[in-house]
């Protein structure tokens, strides 16, 4: 399949408070954002014409530039209505929404606090991140690179710098066969996928890695309330790699993933995607689908 370049489309982008047509969308080569990755970001996905948890990823981005030492010129309720706005300019009802904000091109260096800060708004239709048939589960190998020590990077933002080594890791895991990647922690402990979490299933109870080191995913922290909800316990925990082998089922959660069941990691691992995993994917996959007031009260 022939790939359609993300600077060549149909459509509109909103950028600083209006929208541009999408060809239209560009910035300057000598732009900060682009050379230190001063620069936060958010994936979201809408269902039938409503963002899922939106406030949470607005949140989440305002609170992310903050980390990396900038206000986004725009509040909630105006970021919120752009992405509104720009899912009705492109006539999407189901799509992926992908809000940026970044440092300008005022000031060339480490230092560069006088820069504009901006942002802009895309969406796209994005189908299943990893193909339709889910509940056949995916393959993850073990990635050379880690997550970060707290204390090396600003680890609760969703800041671009992060990705580096998820796009590394992706890379080589693709290149052997494999649909994604496994990371460690700094420390040796299971932290999460490239970008998705990730939780274990052993004697009817889910296990997942403390987020010390990495994003606490909001698809994460709605599927521990589903869970909750069902009445199955939740476990986080640091999680040895060597006690992988004692679990029985493995999923991925993240907006793109949504959730995706996994039958193996690296060569020796073999999980069955089973009744746990489809019943909380089944719960998700209804979940997305109702109005915002129901969503908040089920999975706050």
């Amino acid at each position: 399949m022939a790939l359609v370049p993300f600077d060549d489309r149909d459509g509109f982008i909103w950028w600083d408070g209006k929208l541009i047509p999408w060809r239209e969308a560009k910035l300057h080569v000598l732009s900060h954002g682009l050379h230190y990755a001063s620069a936060v970001f958010e994936g979201q996905r809408a269902y039938n014409g409503t963002i899922f948890k939106l406030n949470a990823h607005t949140d989440r981005l305002i609170a992310s530039g903050r980390m990396l030492g900038f206000e986004i010129p725009f509040n909630r309720e105006e970021i919120n209505g752009a992405c509104a706005e720009v899912m009705a300019a492109n006539k999407l009802t189901d799509a992926y929404i992908r809000p940026l904000a970044w440092r300008g091109s005022e000031q060339l260096g480490v230092a560069a606090q006088q820069t504009k800060i901006h942002l802009m708004i895309a969406c796209w239709t994005w189908p299943d991140y990893f193909g339709a048939d889910r509940m056949k589960g995916i393959r993850l190998n073990i990635s050379d690179w880690r997550r970060p020590h707290p204390l090396s990077a600003p680890v609760a933002s969703k800041a671009a710098g992060l990705y580096m080594i998820g796009t590394l890791s992706k890379h080589k895991a693709e290149a052997e066969g494999y649909e994604e990647a496994l990371m460690y922690t700094w420390d040796g402990f299971v932290a999460e996928g490239t970008s998705a979490n990730i939780f274990f299933v052993q004697d009817g109870k889910l296990h997942t890695p403390i987020t010390d080191c990495f994003l606490n995913g909001i698809t994460r922290q709605t599927v521990i309330a589903l869970a909750k909800a069902r009445g199955i316990g939740v476990i986080e925990r640091h999680i040895r790699p060597e006690e992988m082998a004692s679990f029985s089922e493995a999923f991925l959660t993240g907006t793109a993933a949504e959730i995706t069941p996994v039958r193996q990691i690296g060569t020796a691992l073999n999980f069955t995607p089973g009744k746990l995993t489809e019943a909380l994917l089944n719960d998700y996959t209804a979940l997305v689908r109702m109005p915002p007031e129901e969503v908040e009260k089920r999975a706050a």
